[in-house]
């Protein structure tokens, strides 16, 4: 791809480089005719995606936006979403790209929560875009228009694509999945992004520069795990990215080989659907230069990516992190030594797991997992002091709700997330055991289990499971999949029942609306 010099700048001059979000310019220099965005919607060279986004920055300070302002991005993974946050990198902005399955009042609400005095939404999102509050005063419109809003292309073609000469530290705060209630905003300090590609860069994700390595973006970018790992450390990095619009388990390996994929970054639920293609469609289409998957999000059943190395290789890399936060990382090799497992904390005192009086508690016994606060990455929600305060253990630590334990190696197994716990009968049951049993039946696509209520036992044990295409659910498969579960578990963990369901609710980050799923069964 290209016959530039190869010769470049070290990563630690980059991660320097890169609190300002001006990495991209460096590589617009050594690689300009590289494809640094490969996409459905448009290609752009490392040197015309350097030029849009100095001219989107200069467009943004002309209409009077500066070093402090808010911006919302309702776009789809297309090479104008990657310059709208690197435009606001480079001039001090805070971007928030905003989930556009959203309906037009939720839209509304993340804007003016975020204090957004620019919009930049992709036409196919226009509907959403009609309650805007009166504060937005810049609105521009990507890839069609919008009435109301101005022209992306053309804000941009009036606008020089030479370097930005005084860039100013810009940051992001991205919505949490809402999952419990409203979205929170996860406000940060500007350094908080530059400590995270540091951390990130050294001890995950290896490229080659100038075209030599290409990663696969599988999710959408509004999600903290695509954003980041799909798009910033390997932009960052001097690789080439490639888009996806619309996942497909077919088409993602088709792309694997066709665009000589080396890294991509997905979600179990992914995994799972691969597993289930064809025997010989995934011989056929091995991909022929992956060195590293990178997955997060969600629990991974030990047998999913056990299955997925069988298949594909060491090559599944793992780490336990949110929005808020990093908390753990795993090589393949430290994963098949100690399956399960999320990883080694970077410090001893990174991860504390604690019983409900808020006490440590020793390896092996499970409770609440919280994670050390960074300096120079903490994080508040926004507007929200009281959720600020309810999540954290003095002042040096938090917690995501997550459930688990240490082992006497120090290596962190998560368990399940508090709000999912059942009780039933006075015991506690976490969902996600029941479910890798489940999902290990070839019939079954998809599985939540959730507690309904229970006049005899507070709670018993339900299972959703959504069916491999060709396959009907019936009361003998459901009496199979209980019985899979006794074999294998303790009774009192087992389901009591199983529905069979067309489409379970699950986000497009891989975790499943457990809420949604609750009360369904509970207005029922």
């Amino acid at each position: 791809m290209g016959d530039e010099t190869t010769a470049g700048p070290s990563i630690e001059q980059l991660v320097e480089h890169d609190a300002t979000g001006m990495t991209l310019a460096l590589w617009a220099r050594h690689f300009p005719a590289t494809p640094a965005v490969l996409s459905a919607d448009g290609d752009r060279t490392f040197a015309e995606l350097n030029a849009n986004a100095n001219r989107l920055a200069r467009a943004l300070r002309a209409a009077g936006l500066s070093a402090g302002d808010s911006l919302a991005l309702l776009c789809s993974n297309r090479p104008e979403f990657v310059e709208a946050t690197l435009a606001c990198g480079r001039i001090g902005l805070s971007y928030t790209p905003i989930n556009w399955h959203l309906a037009p009042d939720e839209v509304a609400y993340i804007i003016e929560d975020c204090d957004a005095k620019a919009v930049v939404a992709e036409a196919s999102f226009g509907d959403q875009t009609q309650a805007l509050p009166q504060v937005v005063t810049v609105r521009l419109s990507v890839g069609g228009d919008i009435e109301g809003f101005g022209n992306y292309d053309d804000a941009l073609s009036q606008q020089d694509g030479g370097d930005i000469d005084d860039p100013v530290i810009g940051t992001r705060m991205l919505y949490t999945s809402g999952t419990t209630g409203k979205p929170k905003g996860v406000a940060k300090p500007p350094t908080a992004a530059a400590a995270f590609r540091k951390a990130a860069s050294f001890s995950s994700a290896r490229y080659q520069p100038g075209g030599q390595d290409v990663h696969l973006c599988t999710g959408p970018l509004y999600h903290a795990a695509p954003l980041a790992f799909s798009m910033l450390l390997p932009l960052a990095a001097g690789a080439t990215v490639s888009l996806m619009q619309k996942w497909d388990a077919r088409r993602t390996l088709e792309l694997m080989t066709e665009q000589r994929i080396t890294h991509t970054h997905m979600v179990p639920t992914m995994f799972h659907r691969m597993l289930r293609l064809p025997e010989q469609l995934r011989r056929e289409l091995k991909p022929p230069a992956l060195r590293q998957i990178m997955h997060g999000a969600a629990a991974c059943p030990v047998h999913t990516k056990q299955a997925m190395m069988d298949w594909l290789g060491p090559v599944v890399w793992e780490y336990y992190a949110a929005t808020e936060g990093a908390g753990s990382f795993v090589t393949p090799q430290e994963w098949l030594a100690r399956p399960g497992t999320v990883g080694r904390p970077p410090t001893p005192d990174h991860v504390k797991i604690l019983d409900d009086e808020g006490q440590p508690l020793p390896p092996g016994e499970i409770g609440t997992v919280y994670l050390k606060l960074v300096k120079g990455a903490e994080f508040h929600y926004h507007k929200s002091a009281d959720k600020t305060a309810a999540s954290r253990h003095g002042e040096s630590h938090y917690t995501l709700g997550d459930v688990g334990y240490l082992d006497e190696d120090g290596y962190l197994f998560l368990t399940d997330r508090s709000a999912n716990l059942i009780v039933s009968g006075g015991v506690n049951i976490y969902p996600a055991e029941v479910e890798a049993v489940l999902s290990q039946h070839p019939a079954v696509l998809d599985v939540g289990v959730i507690g309904v209520p229970s006049e005899e036992w507070g709670e018993s044990v339900k299972a959703a499971v959504e069916l491999t295409d060709g396959i009907e659910g019936s009361e003998a498969l459901a009496s199979e999949l209980i019985e899979l579960c006794r074999a294998r578990l303790a009774h009192f963990k087992c389901p009591r029942s199983v529905d069979f369901v067309d489409t379970l609710p699950r986000h497009d980050n891989g975790k499943l609306y457990k809420r949604r799923l609750r009360e369904q069964y509970r207005q029922s």
